[in-house]
């Protein structure tokens, strides 16, 4: 796609020029840490496994990551060039809005590659010790984390090309991360539909139900897969459908 890898490269380079960046990534990784190490000793009592499936989407600890970390690395990506004029000048340049934010979209979702890393790390250091892996559920969740992130980074792109301000894209980011994470349970608050009817409409869009049946079990479910990259590819739309009415205005 024209221009999608001059767009990721500046992306991923103004990430990590940033402090907040790094800051956000330690904070990540040492909350992960002290998630695993928790859930090792206490709530597992010395399951490997389900330490690792608990640090990468079973427990609450990565849901909450989840919500509040992609607001904060995306909320500035469209927004704040914006206010600044930086994107009068991209959007002049010969650069598909496309491009511009899938350029966007992937340099977020490959920051976040790095803070999840660190289960795929723990279970290098469990092997060396000689305790067995079963790889194939680690690898699995690590892609479901990525894939997980890939959503809640697109729908942060589309708030922040919905809004001027970066703390007001941030805060419409983590209200749909919320929504998001929390749309079969407001369902059920439906008084207009039955609890069993409600429930059975509203568990088709259970992110963590579809994350955890499919990807934490080491397993791919390709109705589960579509699920993501439908949310994706929809957010991302409507993310470049924004910019494209930043260039004719």
């Amino acid at each position: 796609m024209n221009g999608y890898l001059a767009i990721l490269r500046r992306e991923l380079a103004g990430l990590f020029l940033q402090p907040l960046a790094w800051f956000l990534l330690a904070v990540a990784l040492l909350l992960q840490g002290l998630f695993y190490s928790a859930a090792l000793g206490g709530l597992f009592a010395g399951d490997t496994a389900g330490a690792l499936t608990f640090a990468l989407g079973g427990g609450v600890g990565f849901w909450v990551l989840m919500a509040v970390l992609p607001p904060l690395i995306t909320m500035r990506m469209v927004s704040e060039e914006a206010r600044s004029g930086l994107l009068e000048f991209l959007l002049t340049a010969p650069v598909r809005d496309s491009a511009v934010i899938l350029g966007k979209a992937s340099a977020a979702t490959l920051f976040f590659a790095l803070v999840w890393c660190a289960a795929p790390l723990y279970a290098v250091l469990l092997a060396v010790l000689g305790v067995e892996v079963d790889w194939g559920q680690v690898l699995w969740g690590y892609a479901g984390a990525l894939v997980v992130s890939a959503l809640f980074c697109s729908a942060g792109l589309f708030a922040s090309a919905l809004s001027a301000t970066p703390a007001l894209a941030a805060f419409i980011a983590f209200s749909i991360g919320v929504v998001l994470l929390a749309l079969p349970s407001l369902g059920l608050l439906d008084p207009y539909l039955a609890p069993e009817t409600a429930r059975e409409i509203f568990s088709k869009f259970d992110v963590l139900a579809r994350h955890q049946a499919s990807f934490l079990r080491g397993a791919l479910d390709t109705a589960h897969l579509v699920f993501f990259l439908t949310w994706i590819a929809l957010f991302l739309f409507l993310a470049t459908r924004l910019l494209e009415m930043r260039r004719w205005r």
